[in-house]
């Protein structure tokens, strides 16, 4: 995964912070984030909500033959996947190192620690045992992966009930729910992962780091311990040395924790087991009544429309008048133009020295354009005339002939066109001038 990269001005604001024992969501350094269990359906489909943190599990079992080296055990695999759309930068379809890490890390976690009696999984000795598939999902990345996925895991395997089974010789049956209620899994005892974040080579200690704060951390410190106060796992990662006395904290902190998070579990697995003996309603849909996807639902409030003539008459009485309608334009001196006084646009008059300077400019610019039709009359009869005193003769050694080819007369539209072309740039010249002098006055 590529974490989302942040600028130097975040990284020192993120340090500084820290320092000042001071976190973004307004937790203490040793505070967890809230902690949400919500269960479907199913049995052994729940989401774990860390803060932000999202995460999505799913138990299976179906019967399979035992491993060779231990045939009276049944199976356990656990696997974590990520997606975008829990993160960006997360790619579909590769294992990246982190993805591999988590999964090592939760397979100890829940496998090595014994937390399942694996022999109770055992059908028939050698031939027939249960495999145990959990799935883990992330939803959503807001930071503190592994104890978001820690704790939907072994909350999953809590509420997960397995098909009764029973054996008559070498026959076994597999009863349905409707048959035999299903049986849960015996568990020994609920490991729960706590991360501690340390930062400028261990100064400084934070819980449940969350997402900003892992991408400035300097080290990682992972402790799964339950509620006996048995350490089950410990990983550190990062380039920090960590003392003693470092971890003795950490540990301790751990303990509190854990007892916490493990009795919250088990009021979320009484209260959804209450439920489903009464045969109420139970699933996402009820866990989450008021959360939807693309909406937020609104509370409708109640108005009263008995006194609304009223209270809009007040209203008019005590609004300010309404402002004075100008029927005529209104020109605050001579030669600008009215925009936005409630009529057309209009420009005012001229002075007379203005006035005057246009007429003898218009006078002056006719004169030139009839000058200019005369001589592009004169200079078109020469030319003809010009073009049908010479002859073109075209002789031939082996007949002698003349063959006189006249000119054909130039046709009346393009006197017309030259004649408007020079009107208009006559027109153009005057209205440069005129625009220049309004520009100097």
């Amino acid at each position: 995964m590529k974490a989302t990269p942040l600028s130097n001005c975040e990284r020192r604001f993120l340090l500084r912070a820290i320092a000042e024992r001071k976190r973004l969501d307004g937790r203490q350094c040793y505070d967890y984030r809230n902690v949400r269990i919500s269960f479907g359906t199913d049995y052994g489909c729940c989401i774990v909500e860390l803060g932000k943190t999202r995460v999505l599990a799913q138990v299976s079992c179906e019967l399979v033959p035992p491993k060779p080296s231990r045939p009276t055990e049944g199976i356990l695999f656990f696997n974590l996947e990520f997606s975008p759309m829990a993160a960006p930068g997360f790619e579909p379809g590769r294992q990246s190192e982190l993805l591999v890490k988590l999964n090592r890390l939760i397979e100890r976690c829940l496998r090595n620690s014994k937390c399942i009696d694996t022999e109770s999984l055992c059908v028939v000795a050698g031939e027939k045992v249960w495999q145990i598939r959990l799935d883990l999902h992330l939803l959503n990345h807001d930071g503190n992966i592994i104890d978001a996925a820690s704790i939907a895991g072994i909350v999953a395997l809590c509420h997960f009930r397995r098909p009764d089974v029973s054996v008559q010789g070498e026959e076994v049956t597999v009863y349905t729910p409707e048959e035999r209620d299903p049986v849960p899994l015996s568990i020994h005892h609920m490991p729960i992962c706590v991360s501690f974040a340390f930062f400028q080579q261990g100064t400084y200690l934070l819980v449940d780091p969350s997402e900003r704060e892992e991408c400035v951390m300097d080290g990682v410190l992972v402790i799964a311990m339950n509620k006996h106060h048995e350490i089950c796992t410990i990983q550190s990662s990062g380039g920090i040395m960590l003392v003693k006395d470092q971890v003795l904290r950490c540990s301790k902190i751990t303990a509190v924790k854990v007892a916490e998070i493990t009795e919250l579990i088990q009021k979320a697995l009484e209260n959804d087991q209450k439920v489903r003996k009464e045969g109420g309603k139970f699933g996402f849909a009820e866990s989450i009544p008021n959360q939807k996807i693309t909406t937020f639902k609104m509370e409708s409030a109640a108005v009263d429309t008995n006194d609304v003539e009223e209270q809009a008459e007040e209203i008019i009485t005590k609004a300010d008048p309404p402002s004075e309608v100008f029927a005529e334009p209104i020109l605050h001196t001579p030669g600008t133009a009215q925009i936005g006084e409630g009529i057309g646009d209009s420009w005012g008059d001229l002075d007379e020295s203005e006035t005057e300077e246009a007429v003898e400019e218009e006078g002056e610019s006719e004169a030139t354009a009839l000058e200019c039709q005369k001589m592009e009359t004169e200079e078109t009869s020469s030319m003809k005339e010009t073009k049908q005193d010479e002859a073109i003769v075209v002789s031939d050694s082996e007949e002698e002939e003349v063959v006189i080819l006249e000119p054909q007369e130039l046709p009346k539209k393009t006197r017309t066109q030259t004649s408007t072309k020079q009107e208009n740039t006559s027109k153009k010249a005057f209205n440069k001038r005129r625009r220049k002098k309004r520009a100097a006055y």
